[in-house]
Formats: structure tokens, C-alpha cells, sequence
């Protein structure tokens, strides 16, 4: 009797596991016709690409640049270099990671022409995210799981984003992925093309900055 039930049981774990395992598979599968059918250039595969993934990619724009209109301009010029450069991508990563990628290079680029053109802006930590009224400064969790449970009153929260804003773009774009994106080590090594160990100490010094800057808070 025993035996029978714990064969049984095997069974059952073998069925589910083939059924995790179909699942799983169909779904690489179905992916990865979609990359293909990116590589091939079909307009309806990219409308899908920018469905599934305009507003992340918005949202980290904004959260770097702080500048709607920017962010905006800056979602664009990254789709754009995404069906340039789709014939490169290898598929080691998630498309959202190497669309990350290229956000966060389009807005190196950017900056880089700004410098040379001697431009300043004023930057506004308050600018609405969507329709909600939500500023950036109501999105961010540092380390909580819930941004919810955080409550940050305004003057708190303007010197949060203006001590963010002051931070080197390195410190800044490994944060706002870490603690404000959720991506994980790898990932943020992946975007960022630098080591674990990089990426590590660049959270790590920039969290720093920013307790020194809010200590009086």
C-alpha cells in the first residue's frame, strides 16, 4: 500500500512538472517567434514591443532625466534604436533588459550633447507621472517592498530627488534600477555592461551620498 501511494505521488510530481515544463516551453517558444518576426521587420511585432513596453521604459526615463517632455523624446529615440539595432540582439537577455539598455545609453548620448551645447534645465520634482498625478517622488521604495507603506512628507521628499538629481549618473542609474526599477544584480550588470562587483559598489557608494546629503532629516 505504501509503495502503490508513493508511487502515486511520483506520478503526480512527474505530470506537474511536465506541465510546468510544456508551459514553460511554449512560452520561449512563442518568444522567441516574436524576436525572429522583430528581426524580420514586421511592423506589427514592433507595435507589440512598444505596446508591452513603452511604459517602463517612459518610466525609467523620467526617473533619470526628471523632464516629462525629455523622457518622452528619449522613449522614442530608444524604440527607434531598438529596430535599428534588433538584428544584433543575441536573445542573452530579457528584451526589457536590453531595451534598458539602450534607454539608459540614449540618455548618456543625450547629456553628452547637452554638456557640448552648454545647455542647463531646470528640473522639476514634482512633474506628474501620468494622468494620476503621482510625482516621482511618490514612487520611490528604497528598499521596502511596498512603496505604499512609505510616507514621505514634501520637504523630504524634494531633498530626496534633489540629493538623487546631485548624484554621478553612475550612482544615479544603478539606484533608480536597484531601488526604484526592482532589477536585480545581474540585471542592472547586464544594462549597465559592468560587473557585479561594479555594480555593487556603485549602490552601495550611492546610497552612501545619499544619507550623507539627507542626514539632517
Amino acid at each position: 500500500m505504501l509503495f502503490s501511494k508513493s508511487i502515486t505521488f511520483v506520478e503526480k510530481d512527474l505530470e506537474n512538472a511536465a506541465a510546468a515544463a510544456g508551459e514553460e516551453y511554449a512560452y520561449a517558444s512563442a518568444e522567441q517567434v516574436f524576436i525572429e518576426n522583430l528581426r524580420a521587420g514586421e511592423a506589427e511585432a514592433f507595435d507589440l514591443l512598444i505596446t508591452r513596453y513603452s511604459a517602463d521604459i517612459y518610466a525609467l526615463l523620467f526617473r533619470l532625466t526628471q523632464d516629462p517632455e525629455e523622457a518622452g523624446d528619449l522613449t522614442q529615440d530608444t524604440f527607434l534604436r531598438a529596430f535599428r539595432s534588433i538584428g544584433k540582439f543575441r536573445g542573452d537577455s530579457e528584451l526589457k533588459t536590453w531595451l534598458f539598455r539602450i534607454a539608459i545609453n540614449e540618455s548618456r548620448n543625450r547629456f553628452r550633447w547637452w554638456k557640448r551645447q552648454r545647455r542647463e534645465k531646470t528640473i522639476s520634482l514634482d512633474e506628474p507621472l501620468s494622468e494620476s498625478n503621482r510625482s516621482i517622488g511618490d514612487t520611490l521604495a528604497g528598499n521596502s517592498p511596498n512603496p505604499e507603506e512609505v510616507l514621505l512628507d514634501d520637504e523630504y521628499r524634494r531633498a530626496l530627488y534633489s540629493a538623487l538629481g546631485s548624484l554621478p549618473d553612475i550612482f544615479r542609474e544603478a539606484l533608480v534600477l536597484c531601488d526604484i526599477e526592482g532589477q536585480s544584480y545581474q540585471e542592472i550588470a547586464v544594462i549597465l555592461e559592468i560587473n557585479i562587483g561594479t555594480v555593487k559598489s556603485r549602490i552601495a557608494r550611492g546610497r552612501e551620498e545619499l544619507r550623507k546629503q539627507l542626514r539632517d532629516y
